[in-house]
């Protein structure tokens, strides 16, 4: 497929990012990204493990320095949106305060200040600055730390967190090192604490600055997206027995399950819908066909673009 140019590589550019329309883009700015991240993309793939951590740190740390506008114009398309509506699932899914929440990779830490703001005792991490704590103002009950986002034990006491998150981080991280992810939040979780975490489905995908070239896959630092399937079975390589997924919001359904809705039993079944429809979608030939199929999958149990799943220790 050719690679797009001109005003469509911008329009489309501005769409994966959301940059606002009046925001001024060049080509020749987009391509030095998508060459710049090409390039960082092999070198976080071929790195070694004992090195991995000081390599992803520089490669990031070169991305948004060489980049200097990408953190500032990423969603400055986004209308502003009351904070509670925007964050009402992190908050559903979370529950009530008083808990003390860990994020995995916070970017410029919107989520985890309104979380902080709520009253929750909050601790934010990134591997660099770049996308971390100078992003933000001091701000009651959040602390800020570096990691490599991997061994989170080495950096936190064991049996500390109710809950970790991460919001679009797993598919950053490298392949060869998400069960040790898995790992390293289930350490760091007190018995009956829960992983919480999004990320872009496969099938929906690629999300990165790939979608923008319209590639089959991603080619960015989006370093392997999955499916529902192949986390479950990452998380449970880990050590996590008690794995789930939000459930789509269907009066109907309700209506019909009655309390059999809220069930471990129904979230079972349903994770393993999920699956069959992965499989099917995985069949079609092209990327194309797939994104379109995941998104219009067996109504009204919708197949969502991004996989939400909640990893509970025992």
């Amino acid at each position: 497929m050719k690679e797009p140019r001109g005003q469509e590589l911008i329009k489309l550019y501005k769409q994966n990012y959301g940059i606002a329309e009046q925001v001024i883009l060049t080509e020749d700015m987009i391509l030095k990204h998508w060459e710049l991240e090409k390039h960082l993309t092999q070198e976080l793939l071929q790195s070694q493990p004992e090195s991995r951590w000081e390599i992803f740190e520089r490669c990031y740390t070169t991305l948004y320095k060489e980049l200097e506008w990408l953190n500032r114009l990423i969603d400055s398309d986004k209308k502003i949106e009351n904070p509670a509506i925007q964050y009402a699932d992190w908050i559903h899914l979370i529950g009530p305060t008083p808990q003390k929440i860990y994020e995995v990779g916070s970017g410029r830490g919107e989520l985890i200040t309104y979380l902080a703001n709520q009253g929750y005792e909050c601790r934010a991490t990134e591997i660099t600055r770049e996308r971390g704590e100078k992003w933000v103002n001091s701000i009651p009950n959040l602390t800020w730390a570096i990691s490599d986002g991997v061994h989170l034990d080495r950096f936190e006491s064991k049996n500390t967190y109710d809950v970790v998150i991460s919001d679009q981080v797993v598919e950053h991280i490298h392949p060869e090192d998400l069960v040790e992810h898995f790992r390293g939040v289930l350490e760091i979780l007190v018995p009956g604490g829960r992983y919480i975490f999004k990320t872009p489905h496969v099938h929906a995908g690629p999300s990165d600055i790939s979608r923008v070239f319209k590639c089959e896959k991603p080619m960015g630092m989006h370093l392997k997206e999955y499916t529902y399937r192949e986390l479950t079975i990452q998380l449970k390589h880990a050590g996590f027995k008690q794995i789930r997924t939000t459930i789509p919001n269907s009066r109907k359904i309700k209506f019909i399950l009655g309390n059999y809705y809220h069930s471990k039993t129904f979230n079972t079944m349903f994770l393993s819908y999920l699956y069959l429809v992965e499989n099917i979608i995985k069949i079609l030939p092209k990327q194309e066909n797939r994104r379109n199929a995941a998104c219009r999958a067996l109504r009204p149990f919708r197949f969502l673009p991004q996989i939400t799943l909640i990893a509970e220790k025992e």
